[in-house]
């Protein structure tokens, strides 16, 4: 779908008033079902191999097998509006490969909640989240939060992250975004990250510009 300004977006429309999950206000699905359950294998692919120590001849024949996929894909590429990834609210971190697991919750005007686990992919060192995995997760939930409710697109041109605590693997964290002041073009928000107990384990504070016109 696209916003007022003809930008295209995988978002729910924000003009959607519903008490429902955000994912249950999310447009048809691209892939299906299908595309589901291949967009798992492949976080289950990540995973594993990032947790593998192996042998040169089984490395050898895993090689051949995802140069083999790679072939299948490539006869199956389209145009970035076309795409499956990055299009599934339904799925974690909207189904893009690279983002954190994350899912939305809630969502208000100005505000969201949700919940996500850094897995075995996204180690950094010694049991622990890699840091650089904390922008990406602020920076995609602080963009919709920026841009709900709101009357074009605005992208980021600034994102702080701060680190107070070590972030764990494998334990489902908590997360919110708001979008704290709006001043012409600029939009500043801001996120937290939660363990189960409540403690929090980083923060971040983002300055996002809304585009001018002919911009995307």
């Amino acid at each position: 779908m696209s916003d007022d300004d003809g930008v295209m977006t995988p978002w729910p429309d924000a003009d959607v008033e519903s008490d429902a999950n955000w994912d249950e206000r999310a447009p048809a699905p691209r892939g299906g079902v299908e595309y589901a359950a291949l967009h798992n294998a492949q976080r289950l692919v990540q995973d594993r191999l990032s947790g593998a120590a192996l042998a040169p001849d089984v490395a050898k024949e895993i090689t051949e097998q995802l140069l083999d996929v790679a072939e299948l894909l490539a006869v199956h590429q389209v145009s970035e509006a076309d795409r499956h990834d990055g299009w599934r609210p339904d799925l974690a971190g909207r189904g893009h490969p690279l983002l954190p697991p994350y899912f939305i919750d809630d969502e208000g005007d100005a505000r969201l909640s949700g919940r996500v686990t850094f897995t075995r992919f996204y180690l950094g060192g010694n049991g622990a989240a890699h840091g650089g995995a904390h922008p990406l997760l602020f920076d995609d939930v602080l963009g919709r939060v920026m841009n709900h409710h709101q009357p074009s697109v605005a992208r980021t041109a600034f994102l702080k992250v701060n680190y107070r605590r070590v972030t764990p693997l494998d334990v489902e964290l908590r997360f919110e975004a708001t979008r704290d002041r709006v001043d012409g073009r600029k939009r500043w928000g801001s996120a937290r990250l939660f363990d189960a107990s409540g403690a929090l384990l980083s923060d971040a504070e983002g300055l996002f510009l809304q585009l001018l016109p002919g911009q995307a």
